[in-house]
């Protein structure tokens, strides 16, 4: 191997190497904390200044990183967060951990990537290892990075190194973090792939290694279209069953008892957050390239994109038990992030539900003591009211979207306000005017909401 090979393999080994990461989110700050709490000295460069001063400050931003613990690492000194990108030059293993959206046509954004490699080409040094974490299509790491710094003389493999690990991240998840997550790495060539797994190694449990950029970032989309085609299919259940007279969520429980050949997924209002609702649209806009056009990918999201309306619907035939209308009501949505106990509001399907109920008349408000704030198609700030049980009991329905835990379920139940339960969060209250996506409306004898003294 050369010398920038033998170089970087021996500051991994002794830490000496000072490591970047590019994208201080949800992604990049957890990776970032680990590196440090490992040994490193860690670079941390984010383009929101907002962010770099709440770091400074011991404040987390980040459900999975406590401000205690993020003080602490700022307090070693080995944690230096920037705006600067120039710092880049000084770095020698870099992670991008930028985000990868979809632009208004369901197409790839990959501006990001582009504009921290525009970056790299103007600071980086030889020698140089270059980890993309970012969710994308099979390719990016060699059409996106690769062919840019060749194209200013430097050879992958020998005067720098690419790989591409996918990130795993699940927020509020208290099994699995950054450390114990498996993470699979795939190398441009075999020296980079040594030196990728060496370093991921030092701050992660199990490494994975696979033959290529383009394996590792299938298996991404891999991972997250398996789940975003099951969750479509118990969705398409829940309506059927909902036809049916029958429950959902006691089909899926006895289905759940046999213990070989079956995996429970849950229907909801809809898929969140930046991997399943994403996702699967990159493999299949990378697919068409190739003249394969996936059916099970496309019928998947509509059918995810379709349930906001299924409740819309539901909400509908309940309020007409009570003779009244979406229009005029005042409606209540409880939760209003993607998934219980956090805060992050991308793609909740919340914000979907909360849009169409707007369009349809209604007087609607939310409750989320974590996501206190959006801002609404209009661009307008719209604020979560305080939990106040007097003022609940005045709304003609709630609309349970987030199924967090602190929520008070017997109190909120014994409002006697009918309630649409999306997560079926009120299992243990079998009431007459507690009403469950995936299982048919009972008739009411009369309209009377107070049905609890």
């Amino acid at each position: 191997m050369n010398h920038e090979y033998e170089q970087l393999l021996e500051g991994i080994k002794t830490k000496k190497a000072v490591l970047g990461v590019v994208g201080l989110g949800y992604v990049g700050l957890p990776l970032a904390v680990e590196m440090v709490k490992q040994g490193f000295t860690v670079i941390g460069i984010d383009v929101d200044p907002a962010k770099i001063d709440k770091i400074y400050q011991g404040e987390s931003y980040i459900t999975d990183i406590s401000s205690e613990d993020l003080a602490a690492v700022v307090a070693s000194g080995r944690f230096k967060p920037t705006t600067d990108y120039s710092m880049i030059a000084v770095i020698d293993a870099l992670s991008i951990c930028v985000p990868t959206p979809l632009s208004e046509n369901q197409d790839p954004d990959t501006s990001y990537i582009t504009s921290v490699v525009d970056q790299i080409k103007l600071h980086m040094k030889k020698g140089m290892l270059i980890t993309l974490e970012s969710t994308t299509y099979p390719g990016t790491t060699e059409e996106l990075i690769q062919t840019e710094i060749e194209a200013l003389g430097y050879k992958v493999g020998e005067d720098f190194f690419l790989c591409f690990s996918p990130e795993r991240v699940d927020p509020s998840n208290v099994r699995f973090n950054t450390f114990n997550t498996p993470k699979v790495i795939g190398g441009t060539t075999e020296a980079c792939l040594e030196l990728g797994t060496a370093l991921y190694s030092q701050y992660v449990q199990t490494v994975v290694p696979v033959t290529s950029p383009k394996v590792a970032e299938m298996s991404k989309l891999l991972e997250n279209t398996f789940r975003s085609v099951n969750i479509a299919f118990i969705n398409e259940m829940a309506m059927m069953c909902d036809r049916m007279g029958i429950d959902i969520w006691e089909v899926i429980d006895a289905a759940a008892t046999k213990p070989f050949g079956f995996m429970p997924f849950y229907p909801g209002p809809g898929i969140g957050g930046h991997c399943i609702p994403l996702d699967p649209m990159y493999l299949s806009w990378k697919a068409k390239g190739f003249r394969f056009y996936s059916k099970f990918i496309e019928l998947a999201q509509s059918t995810n994109d379709n349930m906001p309306y299924y409740v819309i619907g539901k909400t509908s035939t309940i309020l007409n038990e009570y003779a009244k209308s979406i229009k005029k009501s005042s409606i209540l949505i409880l939760g209003m992030a993607y998934k219980p106990d956090i805060s992050d509001l991308r793609e909740s399907p919340g914000l979907e539900v909360y849009e169409l109920f707007k369009e349809n008349g209604a007087n609607v408000e939310y409750y989320d003591p974590y996501a206190v704030s959006f801002r609404d198609k209009h661009g307008e700030t719209v604020h979560s009211v305080a939990y106040d049980p007097a003022q609940f009991k005045k709304y003609d329905c709630m609309v349970l979207i987030t199924n967090h835990s602190g929520l008070d379920y017997g109190e909120i139940a014994a409002m006697g306000v009918p309630i649409i339960d999306t997560r079926n969060a009120f299992k243990n209250y079998t009431l007459p005017h507690i009403y469950k996506i995936g299982h048919s409306v009972q008739h009411v004898e009369e309209p009377d909401v107070a049905l609890i003294v």
